[in-house]
């Protein structure tokens, strides 16, 4: 028996890719059309209701900013080059630059350039969501072979405008109104693995878990321009998420082969950090655990004092720490499907250890139970039978249902996981020895 838990309907990585080449050309950003373009796309895969928080809207310490949209940017060299085409590759504009059209001379020119003399070939992703500027990003390479002399014309076809941002959620009911929350980001122009992932992993995750039966929690799916967009929904529903959060996860980074990475919520040892801790240690998947820290995502604003929220997150490649971050080499070449598809599994895995971690209590309490009377032994058994190990579970299992332990605590007495246990609940609630 392999310890994780299966996907519960099948997922076509040919799908997914389909999806990820949709999405990839669009210029995202925090506002604007390309955003509510992907999320309109990404809306085919689950039942996202979008919310607009207008310009101006105060939202605890910070204000929703001007709309922005773009058509067209680039740059004419004095030579007639054209080069920073935004419609070849969008990371060329810096995200939010204000509109501008006109001749400027390189040392102008030079100090609005924005590039990465360690990655030649990289274009880096820069953004000024809150100060009206412009600027173009551009490989180092390119660069350097530019004329040092000259006018060079500049274009850039954007508008700042009174608007809103856009942000989708969508709840699916449970047998509870404690919920698990699942939030992502959508905000970011072409990258792969620090943008895409996230969405499509989420998309991929809630036809996994709308098709498990008797939910016993409540999911609430959360996707958001990072940081304003969050900050935003929580001074909507932040109170209703403190009162009824029993776990999240940030998803982010989740797209390539990379070992796991755990991020642990503040709370270090709450719902979350055991039930993603039991099911990684038990799944013979390789990763590591992290404590909480602020340089990240949306855990930030999850995590903040007023909320503290346990909000945890599962990565891959995680953010800051590898060499394609926040650049053009993000792209599809870095990421793999199936790696994303493996993603969704162990987030379904995660959220299913969450699911069907009881506190069983024993109904027989009073010395063992007879079971032969009930057909749950056999009438021999040999020291080496198979057999042997599910019979030790059985006892084990309720010796320890004294209402006080859930089943990772039992399972994790004998170094094992819940996927063993759980068929032997299952037959022991069927024979009124246990209830949950």
């Amino acid at each position: 028996m392999t310890p994780i838990f299966p996907l519960v309907t099948p997922i076509s990585t040919h799908e997914m890719e389909s999806y990820f080449d949709r999405l990839w050309p669009i210029c995202r950003s925090i506002s604007g059309n390309g955003l509510r373009s992907s999320f309109r796309i990404l809306q085919e895969l689950m039942p996202l209701e979008l919310i607009e928080y207008t310009t101006g809207m105060e939202v605890f310490d910070w204000t929703i900013p001007n709309e922005w949209n773009i058509t067209d940017a680039y740059i004419i060299t004095p030579e007639g080059e054209k080069i920073c085409d935004f419609k070849k590759c969008n990371l060329h504009i810096v995200n939010y630059s204000i509109p501008f059209e006109g001749e400027v001379e390189w040392e102008e020119l030079r100090s609005r350039f924005f590039t990465i003399e360690n990655q030649p070939d990289a274009i880096p992703y820069i953004t000024s969501y809150y100060k009206e500027t412009w600027g173009f990003c551009i490989d180092y390479n390119t660069l350097q072979r530019l004329p040092k002399t000259g006018k060079y014309k500049v274009v850039i076809q954007s508008e700042l405008a009174p608007g809103s941002i856009t942000v989708g959620h969508c709840v699916l009911p449970g047998n509870t109104q404690e919920e698990i929350v699942l939030s992502t980001y959508l905000c970011h122009p072409s990258m792969a693995n620090n943008e895409l992932s996230g969405p499509l992993c989420m998309a991929y995750l809630y036809q996994q878990l709308a098709a498990v039966e008797n939910r016993k929690y409540t999911y609430r799916f959360i996707m958001a321009p990072e940081t304003i967009g969050v900050i935003a929904y929580l001074s909507e529903y932040g109170q209703h998420m403190k009162a009824h959060t029993k776990a999240g996860y940030v998803m982010t980074c989740c797209g390539d082969d990379a070992p796991f990475v755990f991020k642990q919520s503040k709370h270090e040892n709450g719902a979350v950090e055991r039930a993603t801790q039991h099911f990684f240690q038990h799944a013979n998947l390789p990763f590591s655990v992290i404590p909480f820290a602020v340089g990240g995502s949306d855990e930030r604003q999850y995590c903040s004092p007023g909320f503290n929220l346990p909000m945890g997150s599962i990565t891959r490649s995680m953010y800051h720490r590898y060499s394609q971050y926040h650049t053009s080499l993000d792209n599809k070449d870095f990421i793999s499907f199936d790696a994303m598809k493996d993603s969704v599994q162990a987030y379904l895995s995660c959220c299913l250890v969450l699911e069907n971690n009881p506190k069983p209590l024993c109904l027989v309490p009073f010395g063992e139970p007879r079971m032969g009377k009930r057909n749950l032994l056999p009438s021999s058994i040999e020291p080496n039978d198979k057999r042997r190990q599910d019979i030790d579970r059985m006892f084990h299992l309720i010796s320890w249902s004294d209402g006080q332990h859930d089943l990772i605590e039992i399972a994790e007495k004998r170094k094992e996981s819940i996927l063993y246990y759980l068929p032997i609940l299952k037959k022991l609630i069927d024979e009124k020895l246990l209830s949950i």
